[in-house]
């Protein structure tokens, strides 16, 4: 089979096109014949070496594809998600077929294309994760979305709405068409637009997509008593955020640190059984990302790492 590949860490140049063997299946593994996998910011961390990653390695977190091998129950279904340890510890999937343990198996929402399932694991995993598991958001409640029209900032805007919650979107791309409200952060102060639009009580809860200096303005939006939940540091892996931390007590404050990379598979297809019926019932949807073949794969990873487009990128096979 066709797989991408990197053996040294890098830019995107470093990747390439191998032929590889089929992967041979452990026991409870199936084998999935991959239709689409999505290429996200941390695949581009994962070239780079930030996850230390075994070398020679296929990278790759999120796929759609059909079962063909391995499990009868699981045969020729269509299934999504994203595997535990992909392209860091085991193959990924940029790759024609990939073994995933049958465990960690979804089966795809009729309602998506492959392209659109395949890039919806990692976004709609990170904002599950962070307002329902992690933040435990209520319905009536308040959430503050910083990146809101990023991928995870619009995935917890619908993940929050179905779950009755109202949402205050801030960003420095043109207006969100979901968001209850939006903070244009080119032209507004984060802090004085939300207390203006809360009545100077603050919200209940904040998903900081960016961090970096975004991290202490988002604290002080929050109302006493609420909570932070911060899932990257846009800034970089060695950046120092400080907090005041004498305002911090004294309001009460909550700060929830989330990783998805440490997700076992069984609890990500245990969430992407979930996202499923929020798919399959309207409440959460996703655009026709750009598609590339294999061959084009530098070229979209490339996209991504320079943030030329705000489009999401996928590998389709076949």
């Amino acid at each position: 089979m066709k797989a991408l590949r990197f053996d040294q860490f890098g830019a995107p140049s470093v990747l390439h096109i191998d032929e590889v063997p089929l992967p041979r299946l452990q026991h409870g593994e199936v084998l999935v014949k991959l239709a689409a996998s999505s290429i996200n910011p941390s695949d581009i961390g994962t070239v780079a070496g930030r996850f230390h990653s075994h070398l020679p390695m296929t990278p790759g977190r999120d796929y759609a594809g059909i079962v063909v091998d391995g499990d009868r129950e699981w045969n020729g279904k269509h299934v999504w998600g994203t595997g535990a340890g992909f392209g860091v510890v085991r193959p990924g999937a940029h790759a024609e077929f990939v073994a995933i343990p049958s465990a960690w198996l979804s089966e795809k929402p009729e309602s998506l294309s492959m392209e659109q399932a395949a890039i919806a694991g990692v976004p709609y995993l990170a904002a599950w994760e962070s307002l329902v598991v992690a933040g435990g958001l209520q319905k009536g409640e308040q959430l503050l979305v910083t990146g809101g029209n990023g991928a995870v900032g619009s995935a917890a805007t619908q993940i929050a709405h179905w779950k009755g919650a109202s949402v205050i979107s801030a960003d420095i791309s043109p207006e969100s068409e979901h968001a209850d409200v939006f903070i244009n952060l080119k032209e507004q102060d984060l802090v004085s637009a939300v207390q203006q639009a809360t009545s100077g009580k603050g919200v209940d809860i904040v998903l900081d997509t960016v961090g970096a200096n975004l991290f202490r303005s988002c604290l002080r939006a929050l109302r006493v008593g609420g909570r932070q939940i911060a899932i990257t540091n846009t800034a970089g892996p060695e950046a120092e955020v400080f907090l005041n931390l004498t305002d911090f007590y004294h309001n009460q404050l909550q700060l929830i640190g989330v990783d998805t990379q440490k997700l076992t598979g069984v609890q990500i297809a245990d969430m992407m059984t979930r996202l499923r019926e929020g798919f399959e019932a309207g409440y959460l949807r996703v655009p026709q990302p750009e598609r590339n073949r294999l061959d084009q794969a530098v070229e979209a990873y490339t996209k991504v790492a320079e943030k030329k487009t705000r489009e999401k990128q996928v590998i389709v096979f076949g």
